[in-house]
């Protein structure tokens, strides 16, 4: 059976941030997708990050240092039940569907070690798999495709509604029902076993990063030294 024929569970973040070192989580969200498309099953977090939410974060998900500070979930046992929930889907072997999953599951690791939790990896006692990325499986199909790869431009390429774009839920449902489609329309993708799939993406993502290396070199940041592990980039310390 196609993993696209399966059921799916997807995972977001909305952070205080870009930088996975040092940013935190202030919403999350694990879903199920059925074949069809309809969730099954959702868990979402609020978190009281523990930090200031800059402005900037604020505006694009709507959450401000206040409402988080008043309704949030203190970040630790938030991300304890976090990293446990994504590892159970995990070992359950149900497809994990990330946008950019070099970011969320880097920054969930980085939050782990913050807070004195095992990650994902080490309850699994692997690195995270299978793992699905659009974003990644996106670039490989279509590479030469001109346009912005943000999750909300992928949903209008391949036809599938966003709403409340930036809302964790709303996102992990929306990358589910894109990554479908993905398989669908290119089937020597949606073919593949799931282990074939993940070592193609680690393949893929070491691929666009050198690329993107190469372009930065020779355009604007000739120093940049853009990251090629995936889907979790390596504790540096």
């Amino acid at each position: 059976m196609s993993w696209i024929t399966g059921p799916l569970a997807a995972f977001d973040l909305e952070t205080t941030g870009t930088d996975v070192e040092t940013d935190r989580i202030v919403t999350a969200a694990v879903v199920r997708l059925e074949p069809g498309g309809d969730v099954s099953e959702e868990r979402i977090w609020l978190l009281d990050p523990g930090v200031v939410i800059p402005e900037q974060a604020s505006a694009i998900h709507g959450v401000s240092t206040a409402h988080a500070r008043e309704h949030g979930v203190p970040a630790a046992s938030a991300i304890e039940d976090i990293v446990e929930t994504v590892a159970g889907v995990l070992r359950s072997g149900t497809p994990l569907v990330v946008m950019n999953a070099r970011y969320d599951l880097s920054l969930l690791d980085r939050e782990c070690r913050r807070h004195g939790l095992e990650s994902i990896t080490e309850r699994l006692g692997t690195v995270p798999v299978p793992v699905v990325d659009p974003l990644v499986i996106d670039k490989h199909v279509d590479k030469y495709r001109k346009g912005k790869r943000a999750l909300h431009a992928l949903c209008a390429h391949y036809g599938v509604p966003l709403e409340d774009a930036h809302d964790a839920r709303a996102d992990a449902v929306a990358a589910a029902r894109v990554v479908r489609r993905m398989g669908e329309r290119h089937r020597p993708v949606g073919k593949m076993s799931l282990t074939a799939l993940h070592d193609l993406q680690v393949r893929a993502a070491a691929a666009q990063s050198a690329s993107l290396q190469e372009y930065l070199r020779r355009t604007t940041n000739p120093t940049a030294v853009v990251e090629s592990a995936w889907p979790v980039i390596p504790r540096s310390r």
